[in-house]
């Protein structure tokens, strides 16, 4: 039975405490090892306290957000607590090892920001095209709507297959990467360079 993050640092024995002021890198590399080992909360609290206002710092540089930082926080201590198996301190230290754990999370947390703003671009866009081109019996017809092609029309040929198959035909991302044999990071890539030159288009016509 796997053992449960700790969610809060217990307090520190005195011991720890004397060991960090004299041999930090030391101390650390051990209390990793009794994490490891023996899924020692105190000595995981120790690592707590030592990385989470350093981690803090580097995700409120990297995000300018204190409630994304604490959540890379959170994430970077969680994998610490459940890969601490995987550290080998003869190989080096555990502030090399923990800090690539962070970034590694970091990674990850940017992945998902960039994933997430691809997805929801064309929310910036879509709704306008819907408002300003119903025609005047209410029924918005895209496919049919002369100035939406007219736009489509002058994007690249890869850039409108993208737009048609997730707007026209309501296909997910997957199903197009599926049916043009591409990855779904092409289909996001293209389909967020279209919406760009979609909206540009229409700025310059709404001047």
């Amino acid at each position: 039975m796997v053992s449960q993050t700790p969610t809060s640092a217990a307090p520190l024995k005195s011991g720890y405490n004397k060991s960090m002021e004299e041999t930090p890198t030391q101390a650390l590399s051990e209390a990793l090892v009794e994490v490891a080992e023996q899924r020692d909360r105190n000595a995981f609290s120790v690592l707590f306290k030592y990385f989470a206002p350093k981690i803090k710092r580097f995700g409120i540089k990297q995000y300018g957000s204190e409630a994304m930082a604490m959540e890379l926080v959170q994430d970077t201590m969680t994998s610490v607590w459940r890969k601490a198996h995987l550290y080998n301190k003869d190989k080096g230290a555990a502030t090399t090892w923990v800090y690539t754990v962070m970034r590694n999370a970091s990674f990850d947390a940017l992945r998902k920001i960039k994933s997430k703003k691809e997805d929801h671009i064309s929310e910036d866009i879509w709704p306008t095209l819907q408002e300003s081109y119903t025609s005047d019996d209410g029924f918005n017809d895209h496919l049919q709507d002369k100035q939406i092609q007219k736009y489509i029309s002058c994007l690249p040929i890869a850039q409108q297959e993208v737009v048609k198959g997730v707007y026209f035909q309501e296909m997910s991302q997957e199903q197009l990467a599926e049916q043009l044999n591409i990855p779904v990071g092409t289909v996001k890539s293209r389909l967020r360079l279209a919406l760009q030159k979609l909206r540009a288009e229409m700025g310059d016509s709404h001047d």
